[in-house]
């Protein structure tokens, strides 16, 4: 019986990787956004937060226009020193003495869940702005469909969950095993 339960739990771990594999298809249909602080300490972690939201306040109108990711990804291109204008402002009004860099990248990204909209890790199309050096924590959404530019806070993006493709498997063998 243990080898049987080893087997299954091996070929569902075999599953999961298959399955695990990025979408990069679903992927292509996003542009994301990573603002990564200058470093971790409390400073340069409160400037972040600050300039998210300038960025995002700066962005959302220009962002209600694209039909569709391509628009998102010109409108954002046209706006990248504007962008880093914005950063380099909050930076300078917060007594920073370091500035932003702006660009538009191909980036990997974990799996994430924004209300019920669920993206898996992989690789997408990015808004990367580095404050000063870019080696602290950062932060990330979606620009394009605008996930984390309308409705604040309410939109779930502070509600992330992560998830683990294994353990539903697991999961879902073990409630099939009890239901037997």
């Amino acid at each position: 019986m243990k080898k049987i339960v080893f087997a299954v739990v091996a070929l569902a771990i075999c599953v999961a990787a298959i399955f695990a594999i990025p979408d990069q298809q679903a992927n292509a249909e996003f542009l994301r956004i990573h603002i990564r602080a200058d470093s971790n300490n409390a400073a340069d972690q409160n400037v972040k937060y600050q300039v998210k939201s300038a960025v995002v306040d700066y962005l959302t109108p220009y962002v209600a226009q694209a039909n569709c990711k391509q628009d998102a990804m010109k409108l954002v291109k046209t706006h990248l020193n504007d962008i880093e204008r914005v950063c380099d402002e909050v930076l300078a009004e917060n007594g920073f003495d370091y500035t932003s860099h702006a660009k538009l990248c191909a980036e990997e990204f974990p799996d994430r869940t924004y209300g019920d909209v669920t993206l898996e890790q992989g690789v997408y199309d990015a808004l990367i702005i580095e404050l000063g050096s870019g080696s602290g924590n950062n932060w990330w959404c979606v620009v394009y469909p605008p996930l984390c530019f309308v409705g604040g806070e309410s939109n779930g993006t502070n509600q992330i969950r992560y998830k683990s493709k294994i353990m539903e498997i697991i999961r879902n063998w073990q409630q099939s095993r009890q239901q037997r």
